[in-house]
């Protein structure tokens, strides 16, 4: 098998394993992964137009995540405003309710992120997160985390 093959279907199994724990403890709040990432990316972020949203979404490509906003609006998670300066521009926040189900979310993933330095505890993770941001540059998802990180600093 070539290094580059290997290495796509160890990525590939990796994200789907995370992806498979991550569903299976979002389910009995009613979300799905996807979901769940627009109220964490909301909650460090609000409020965001639909664009400012879709350029820090990992789950969803493309920039416009309208349909996947729209069901959170219809769950009642997320409000859809018109910015006071403009009315033209709608910018997205929270509800009371999706602000509580993003701290139950934030528990969830630190479950996870302790499952995962569990896992990788002894071993130097800095190359490999290295040779990941090394995508960064090809990949519009994987931008996506690096924008995000810049708007935290």
């Amino acid at each position: 098998m070539r290094r580059a093959e290997e290495l796509r279907y160890l990525v590939l199994a990796i994200q789907r394993e995370g992806n498979r724990i991550l569903s299976a403890d979002l389910r009995p709040l009613g979300l799905t992964p996807s979901q769940a990432e627009v109220l964490r990316v909301l909650t460090d972020h609000q409020p965001l137009a639909l664009a400012g949203l879709g350029e820090l979404l990992v789950c969803e490509t493309g920039g416009s995540p309208s349909r996947l906003v729209d069901r959170l609006v219809t769950m009642g998670l997320i409000k859809r405003e018109a910015a006071l300066d403009d009315r033209r521009r709608i910018t997205l926040t929270l509800t009371a309710e999706g602000d509580r189900l993003s701290s139950e979310v934030a528990e969830i993933e630190e479950r996870l992120y302790r499952t995962i330095d569990e896992v990788t505890d002894g071993r130097s993770v800095d190359a490999a997160l290295e040779l990941m941001r090394g995508f960064a540059r090809y990949f519009p998802a994987v931008q996506a985390v690096g924008r995000r990180a810049a708007r935290r600093s």
